[in-house]
């Protein structure tokens, strides 16, 4: 079964996400995302390898394991309030840590991983689930977590290149913009939605997007939140 996915983004009025690059900062609200995150209410949220790897903290994992592992799900944590999940098709990122603000990791891993990472992650408590076998497919991995940890509601948090994937792939539900009033206004910073190279040109299939709610919050910041109806 598929969880609710909602996108939830904080982006300046030309839609870029690199808080360094906007101007005024002052327009930046401390905690505010967060605190948005929370009324959304998901069971879990979601990053790709690049945000995820923003939050790790270790150095290395053992290069060499005789252990042998089988392909399936290993979860440290099944009773969690809230998950964090990370997009890590190759068992890239060595983390140092098993939770990010509480909330438990759950590494969506390709079986091609090595076992000596997977290792590594149990070493650290860290539970892992498998989201395809050479590369992630989507629609399974959200199966997965629903299946092996009742996700039912899924705050999707970026980058844009895993938002886009998910948008392109008719997964997104809603979206949830925060959008502030400051510009970037230069070419080059990530946006909300983004893809690779090969993937331009394909759009997304949204056949329709309305609008549940807009709220003017403090400092002229803007919340927007969007139903999508896909093809």
């Amino acid at each position: 079964m598929k969880p609710y996915v909602i996108c939830h983004m904080a982006a300046s009025i030309d839609g870029r996400t690199l808080l360094s690059r906007w101007s005024p900062e002052a327009s930046v609200s401390p905690g505010l995302f967060d605190r948005l995150h929370e009324e959304l209410g998901g069971d879990a949220w979601l990053v790709g390898r690049t945000t995820g790897q923003e939050y790790a903290k270790g150095s290395k994992y053992p290069s060499s394991t005789k252990d042998v592992f089988p392909r399936e799900p290993w979860l440290a944590h099944r009773d969690a309030k809230a998950y964090g999940i990370v997009l890590d098709a190759h068992g890239k990122i060595v983390w140092g840590r098993s939770d990010i603000g509480n909330d438990p990791i759950v590494v969506v891993l390709t079986e091609e991983v090595s076992d000596a990472h997977l290792a590594g992650l149990r070493s650290e408590g860290i539970s892992y689930v498998f989201g395809g076998k050479q590369q992630l497919d989507l629609p399974l991995t959200l199966d997965v977590l629903n299946r092996e940890l009742g996700v039912k509601r899924l705050l999707l948090e970026g980058g844009g290149i895993t938002n886009g994937a998910f948008l392109r792939g008719g997964l997104v539900d809603e979206v949830s913009l925060i959008l502030f009033p400051t510009v970037d206004g230069a070419k080059g910073a990530p946006a909300v939605f983004d893809s690779l190279e090969k993937e331009q040109g394909r759009s997304a299939p949204v056949r329709s997007m309305t609008l549940e709610s807009h709220q003017v919050l403090e400092g002229g910041v803007i919340w927007l939140r969007y139903k999508l109806q896909n093809e």
